[in-house]
Order: structure tokens, then C-alpha cells, then sequence
């Protein structure tokens, strides 16, 4: 089994692609002071947030663009029944 596990696990990282970053020395020096630190890791996860972050608010701005057409659309009837409403009271010199 462990062989399986192995192929399997390979065949997961083909999906994976590189990044190359580059970081100034000072920074890159601060960095070697915290080896617990898995950067890499921590780099990839801060791209994962980042990226689920920015396709969740597209996701909603096309939901409150498709939600402001159904409000612009209840707005414009309301109006309309408005403006009716007060021309027939007007007639009966109500208004």
C-alpha cells in the first residue's frame, strides 16, 4: 500500500505549479532568523486566502448587480403606480 500512496501523492503534485518570488537581502536575512517558519507554506496559504477572497467578493458583486436590476425594476413600478395614483386623485379633487 505504501506504494500506492506514494504514486498518488506524486500524481496529486503534478497539479502544483512554481513561484518564484523575490524578496530584498534585508528581508530574505530576517527571514533565516525564523527557520520554524515553513515560508513557502506560508506564502502559498496567504495566495490560496487572497485569491478565494477576491473570487468570493466577484461572486457577490455579480449577485448585487443582478439583485440592483430586480430593485431598479421595483422602484421604476412603484413610481409608475405612484404617478397613476396621484393623477386619479387629483380628477376627484382629493389632491
Amino acid at each position: 500500500m505504501l506504494t500506492q500512496d506514494l504514486n498518488i501523492k506524486t500524481y496529486l503534485r503534478l497539479f502544483m505549479v512554481s513561484l518564484t518570488l523575490s524578496v530584498p537581502e534585508s528581508v530574505r536575512k530576517k527571514m533565516k532568523e525564523f527557520d520554524e517558519v515553513n515560508w513557502s507554506g506560508f506564502v502559498r496559504n496567504c495566495i490560496i486566502e487572497k485569491a478565494n477572497e477576491l473570487s468570493w467578493k466577484r461572486n457577490m458583486l455579480k449577485k448585487l448587480n443582478n439583485d440592483k436590476k430586480i430593485i431598479e425594476w421595483s422602484v421604476d413600478l412603484s413610481r409608475k403606480a405612484k404617478s397613476g395614483r396621484h393623477e386619479m386623485l387629483k380628477k376627484q379633487g382629493l389632491l
